[in-house]
C-alpha cells in the first residue's frame, strides 16, 4: 500500500491519529505533498513511515525548505508518481510537468480539499489534510494494486472510505 498525506501544518508532532496513523505505519511507502511546516514534524512522520517521499510546500520553515525538493518522482508497483505541493502550478503547467516526468499519477496538496480526478489523461490525487482540513473533511489517500488493478481510496482518520476509484493497469 502507498499512503498519501499532505498539509500537516504542525509545529512539533505528526498529528497522525486513527486510520491515518495506521495507514502511515502499514504502507510500503508514504508520500507527503508538502506543508509539514517544521523539521520536527517531518522527522516525526519519517519515524512512523517505512519509506518517505516528500516535497516542500509553501509553509515550510527555512531549515526544512532547504532540505526538501519542490518536486519528486517515485516508482511504486509499476506506476511513476509525480509529487508537488501544487501552489506553483496551474493545471496546464502541472500537465506539462507530468508529461515530462512520464508520470502515471500526479499527487498534489495545498488546497486541503481531498479529491481524485484526472489531469491531462493522468490520475490526479489530492489527499486533502488529515490534520488541518479547514472547510473540508479530514482525509488521506490509500493506493493499492491487486490483480493488475489500481485502487485509490480517500479515507478519513476515523476509517471511513468516502471516495474510491479503480483502474485497470
Amino acid at each position: 500500500m502507498l499512503t498519501v498525506i499532505s498539509d500537516t501544518h504542525g509545529t512539533d508532532e505528526h498529528r497522525l491519529t486513527g486510520r491515518t496513523l495506521d495507514a502511515v505505519r502499514d504502507a510500503d511507502r508514504v508520500v507527503h505533498a508538502g506543508d509539514f511546516t517544521t523539521k520536527a514534524v517531518y522527522d516525526a512522520i519519517d519515524a512512523e513511515a517505512s519509506a518517505l517521499t516528500a516535497v516542500a510546500g509553501n509553509n515550510e520553515r527555512p531549515a526544512l525548505r532547504e532540505r526538501l525538493p519542490t518536486e519528486a518522482s517515485v516508482e511504486w508497483n509499476g506506476y511513476r508518481i509525480l509529487v508537488v505541493h501544487g501552489h506553483r502550478h496551474s493545471d496546464t503547467a502541472l500537465g506539462v510537468l507530468a508529461r515530462q516526468e512520464a508520470a502515471d499519477i500526479v499527487v498534489v496538496g495545498h488546497s486541503h480539499r481531498p479529491e481524485i480526478g484526472e489531469l491531462d489523461g493522468r490520475l490526479l490525487v489530492n489527499p486533502g489534510s488529515y490534520a488541518d482540513p479547514r472547510r473540508y473533511r479530514p482525509a488521506h489517500a490509500e493506493l493499492d494494486t491487486e490483480d493488475g488493478t489500481l485502487r485509490v481510496r480517500l479515507r478519513s482518520p476515523d476509517g471511513e472510505s468516502f471516495e474510491t476509484i479503480t483502474r485497470p493497469r
